[in-house]
């Protein structure tokens, strides 16, 4: 799972406890990085927000050539941190962004998984 995120957004805040109780639930059997597109923010600010909420897996500052690539493939919504966007990478190589907008719950992360890419 890969999403972008902005510490200042409420509604990523919920989706990453969400998703923090999915890898509760089911381990390691996903991977999920998390990258903060908000050029306003640094390292500094995301391990405090990682820190605070103990959220277990990698952050990281989203490089503009990432956050422009991301972009290019997926419209300007991909960085709408409210809008709570994610992508499934999958282990053949595909992906698809997941349906929706706004937090998603444990369950229908674990549905999104099942439907696979």
């Amino acid at each position: 799972m890969l999403e972008s995120f902005a510490v200042w957004c409420p509604t990523y805040t919920k989706q990453q406890k969400e998703l923090k109780k999915l890898h509760e639930d089911i381990g390691d059997s996903v991977i999920s990085i998390s990258l903060d597109t908000d050029p306003n923010e640094d390292e500094t600010k995301i391990f405090a927000h990682v820190n605070e909420n103990g959220f277990g897996w990698h952050y990281a500052v989203s490089p503009i050539e990432v956050t422009r690539s991301l972009i290019s493939d997926f419209g300007n919504g991909i960085i709408n941190a409210p809008s709570a966007p994610m992508i499934l990478i999958c282990e053949d190589g595909s992906y698809r962004k997941l349906g929706g907008s706004g937090s998603r719950s444990v369950e229908e992360l674990k549905e999104e998984l099942k439907r696979g890419c």
